[in-house]
């Protein structure tokens, strides 16, 4: 099993900037997906950027341009760089694994978007 805890969300004005880590611990030798779903009061949860293993990475249409996804081996960690933040992008952010075990989630982290 794989175990993952988020930070980096918080307040934030549109136009600005957040960073959001998720650190994995656990069985993560076979993490083979690692992503960003999240999930606006009264909306279905949605897939906000993956990178896999082969370092391929998808994004939401609504986001691309504007939020990386990348992750650091030596720190079992992967990041979401958004920039150019929209109030439509405020959500709880959860962070998400798929592995020979099957798949984790985060507990989740709010990112207002708000002036």
């Amino acid at each position: 099993q794989v175990q993952l805890v988020e930070s980096g969300g918080g307040l934030v004005q549109p136009g600005g900037s957040l960073r959001l880590s998720c650190a994995a611990s656990g069985s993560i030798f076979s993490i083979y997906f690692m992503g960003w779903y999240r999930q606006a009061p009264g909306k279905q949860r949605e897939l906000v950027a993956g990178l896999t293993s082969g370092n391929m990475t998808t994004y939401l249409n609504s986001v691309k341009g504007r939020f990386t996804i990348s992750r650091n081996n030596a720190k079992d960690t992967v990041y979401l760089q958004m920039n150019s933040l929209t109030p439509a992008d405020t959500a709880v952010y959860y962070c998400t694994t798929r592995s020979a075990a099957g798949s984790s989630w985060g507990q989740g982290t709010q990112v207002t978007v708000s002036s």
